[in-house]
Order: structure tokens, then C-alpha cells, then sequence
């Protein structure tokens, strides 16, 4: 392991702006290529919550880790990533809801996350624009928010500035046994290739057990002080686990310009990047019951994107049966979040450096008996 030397990373989205910064910043020798633009994927369609989930231990374990990187980080971001943290709020919009609140406060609160409920009153005092009576939320402060692609920007710049080459506008026809061969017919070869491509991670590794699932966004009007914090139901979470059907939640982001972004939805088997206006109209149908103001917002614009989703809804991250090539992809709509933690994760394996928490869950490996999904 510690004969590694040369790295490359394909894919400039955030997952692999951070492998690429890591691997630089570990004193490996970084060559990243990105088909298109940077961050001109997942990443740039994303909403930018840095938060911890606890839908499985191995998701909590990942979130939890990434989050206490990113807020080390903190003080060497530029403005222009605009992190912050307002924290977030889930929702309860009843007495069965509440009970969801409960266990999550016992959950978060055992593992070490601060947090709080807030009773109706609560909720209503800390966001009055809120319809009311609601039933209650569960406060997490230290939830952020960052500018995605601003931030794998700065990633790759630091990457570069440590001595990483950037190679975009060309598309990657292999990579195997150290071997990566680009589409003007140039070969590079690394000691460890890191498969960061998100949903076309299985055009370069075939088999990989993962689908597309498509997303919505809404930007609207600066309106500053409507909202103070990332606002979620817990009807999201139903909403996360349905793998068949359309899907929509109340879901708002307080930018730091006053804009809001409204959330959000998803599509499995709709590859058509086209917006659908019925799903825009489902998503503001459903925000307008949380918070009714929000119909009188003018909307800017609205666009879609496709995150990488696994059968198990925790990414690949780790070797494959080619020794030499790795995975950095399926994150889903945790990408921005556990961005830094997956780096990591990946540059401790490289170089035989114990990490802080186990890499085991979210290796590669343990969804080879799936047949594959596209």
C-alpha cells in the first residue's frame, strides 16, 4: 500500500473533487479528468445540506464523520462557498410523526449529535411563517449549508495548488489494471484509479449495482428572513424510501442571498433531463401546506439532476475485483455531505492509514451478488 505514488480520479464533481484534494494533500501525485465541465453534474444540481441521516448506523457513521471534516474545514473556506449553519428542523406534522421525533432524538443524542424537540409552540416561535398548529420538529444546529459547486471549485483548486493536473472535455472509454484510455486516444496509468463518476460510474466499471434517480429544484425570489433554518418534513423520509413510485416532500433551504430553494422529489426510470411541471406543481402543492406563503414567491428557475442510487442506499466506496481500480459513486442525494469522509475513507486506504471509522460498510463487495441495475 504505501508503494502507491500516481492517482487518478475520474469524474469533477464534488465526490471526486474531494479524492482528488485528499490524494494531493496525502503527497500522492493526482491526475483528474471530468468529461464535461467541473461539477457540471449531480453536484451543480444539488441543494447543498451538509447533514447527518440516521437511516442505517453505516449511514450515520458516514454523515456524522464527513460533517466533522467539513466544519474543520470551515475556516479555510472562501466566501464564495458560502458555508453556514443555520441547522435544520424536521417537521412533525402529527402525533405519529412526533413519535418519529422521539426516536431520532434518542438515536442522535446517543451517538453524540446535539439536539432538541421543539413542542408546536417551539416550532411555531422559531419559524412563524410556518402553518400552525404543527405538531412539533427536531432541531439539529449543527446541520450547514454550502454552495456545491463553489466548493468542489475550491476543492480542485487546492488540489492544484498541491500539485494535481485537471484534465476536462474528455471522456474516459476504459480504465482497468491501471489503465485509464480517454477518448482522443491517450493513456495514463496510476497506481490506483478512483471511479468518481457518479451515475456514469458503470459506463467505466460495468456491473456496478446502481440506477439513476432523477431530482427537482426550485429557486425563488430573494425573500430574507422568511425562513432560518433548512426545513424538512418527516414525510421526506417515506418519501426516501420509495424506490417505485414519483415521489414529493416539503423540503426549504434559507440561502445566506435570501433566495429559497424549495425541494423536492424523485423520479426512478425518467432519464428524460427535461423539468416535468407536473412534478414542480406536486412539490409546491406540498410546500404550500407547510408554509402557504410560498405560493405568492415568483420563481426564478427550476432545474433537475440525477443522483447515483444503490440497492442499499449507502455508497460504494472502495476497492473492486480489479485491485487497481476504486469507487467513489452512489451516494444518492448525500454526495455533498459525505464528500469529505469518502475521500478520506478512500486516501487511508491507499496509503495504510488507519481511519476513524470502518470502511467495511460501504465497500464495493458486499452488493456483488446483486445483479446489476441500470
Amino acid at each position: 500500500m504505501n508503494a502507491i505514488r500516481d492517482v487518478v480520479v475520474i469524474g469533477a464533481g464534488i465526490v471526486g473533487a474531494a479524492c482528488a484534494f485528499e490524494c494531493a494533500h496525502s503527497g500522492l501525485r493526482v491526475t483528474l479528468i471530468e468529461r464535461d465541465a467541473v461539477a457540471a453534474g449531480a453536484t451543480g444540481a444539488a441543494m447543498g445540506h451538509i447533514v447527518v441521516m440516521d437511516d442505517s448506523p453505516a449511514q450515520f457513521a458516514l454523515t456524522k464523520y464527513s460533517q466533522s471534516l467539513w466544519e474543520e474545514l470551515a475556516p479555510e473556506l472562501p466566501a464564495s462557498v458560502k458555508y453556514y449553519r443555520p441547522g435544520t428542523i424536521w417537521i412533525a406534522a402529527d402525533d405519529e410523526e412526533m413519535a418519529e421525533v422521539r426516536r431520532k432524538l434518542e438515536s442522535y443524542t446517543y451517538r453524540g449529535v446535539p439536539c432538541e424537540i421543539l413542542d408546536s409552540a417551539a416550532l411555531s416561535e422559531a419559524e412563524p411563517n410556518l402553518r400552525s398548529p404543527l405538531a412539533g420538529g427536531l432541531l439539529i444546529p449543527s446541520d450547514a449549508v454550502i454552495h456545491p459547486e463553489m466548493a468542489a471549485k475550491y476543492l480542485i483548486d487546492e488540489a492544484q495548488r498541491l500539485g494535481a493536473q485537471l484534465i476536462t472535455g474528455r471522456a474516459v472509454l476504459s480504465a482497468s489494471h491501471g489503465q485509464v484510455t480517454l477518448d482522443n486516444g491517450d493513456t495514463l496509468h496510476a497506481d490506483a484509479i478512483l471511479n468518481a463518476a457518479g451515475v456514469h460510474a458503470p459506463s467505466i466499471t460495468p456491473g456496478i449495482p446502481m440506477r439513476k434517480r432523477k431530482g427537482h429544484l426550485i429557486l425563488t425570489d430573494p425573500f430574507p428572513g422568511h425562513i432560518h433554518h433548512q426545513l424538512v418534513e418527516l414525510g421526506y423520509l417515506k418519501s426516501a424510501h420509495a424506490s417505485t413510485t414519483d415521489s414529493v416532500a416539503f423540503n426549504i433551504q434559507p440561502r445566506l442571498s435570501g433566495h429559497l430553494l424549495i425541494g423536492s422529489s424523485r423520479q426512478y426510470g425518467n432519464e428524460n433531463p427535461a423539468v416535468d411541471q407536473h412534478i414542480l406543481d406536486a412539490m409546491m402543492e406540498r410546500a404550500a401546506l407547510y408554509m402557504s406563503g410560498l405560493s405568492s414567491l415568483t420563481t426564478i428557475r427550476s432545474w433537475t439532476g440525477f443522483r447515483a442510487a444503490t440497492p442499499d442506499k449507502l455508497p460504494l466506496i472502495g476497492p473492486t475485483e480489479d485491485p487497481s481500480v476504486l469507487l467513489a459513486t452512489g451516494h444518492e442525494g448525500l454526495g455533498i455531505t459525505t464528500s469529505l469522509g469518502t475521500a478520506r475513507l478512500l486516501a487511508d486506504h491507499l496509503l495504510g492509514r488507519s481511519s476513524a471509522i470502518p470502511i467495511d460498510p460501504y465497500l464495493p463487495s458486499r452488493l456483488t451478488t446483486l445483479p446489476e441495475t441500470r
